[in-house]
This record gives C-alpha cells, structure tokens and sequence, in this order.
C-alpha cells in the first residue's frame, strides 16, 4: 500500500512558484532600487567605473563586479572601455 503524502513535494511546489515569480517580474514595472540605479549608471553615454558604482550603490567591490555579471546573465551586453586608467563599463543593449 503507497504512504500518503502530508503535502506535495517541495520540488514541484517551488518550480511553480518560480514560473510565477518569473512572470511577475518581467511584467513588473522597474522600481526605486538599487539595479535600477545600476542600470541607470551603466546606460549613460560614458558609462560608470566600479569605484562609482561602489559610490552610488554603498555595496562593496566584488558586489560591485557580482552585480555586472548578474546583468550579462539576464542579457545586457556591456562595453568596456577606457577613462583614462580607470575600466568604464556601458549598458549596450537588453535582451528583453
């Protein structure tokens, strides 16, 4: 005789809670957060270094770097570039 089970396994409950999750944010309007200054930074004609980045966000340098790379998996395609010394980084274009 198969055991009944209390509840439905937690595999399958979260992957539709994610499903529903991925929808409410593409569908969602960007808010006052700190991505979004990112990507406000980062989509100016020059661009931002990281030590203004670091600036305007307060995080540290490797979250710093983190939140670039978390912008190249959801499919921006960042420019690097040159100020001077200092590595400028800008939004080309975002896979919607």
């Amino acid at each position: 005789m198969p055991r009944k089970m209390a509840r439905e396994p937690k595999a399958a409950a979260n992957q539709a809670e994610h499903a529903a999750d991925t929808t409410a944010l593409s569908a969602r309007p960007e808010k006052n957060t700190k991505i979004a200054l990112v990507r406000t930074l980062f989509g100016r004609n020059e661009g931002a270094t990281l030590a203004e980045l670091v600036e305007a966000t307060g995080w540290l340098p490797h979250t710093a770097r983190a939140a670039l790379t978390g912008l190249k998996k959801k499919g921006a395609v960042l420019e690097k570039s040159k100020r001077g010394d200092v590595t400028c980084y800008r939004i080309m274009e975002v896979a919607e």
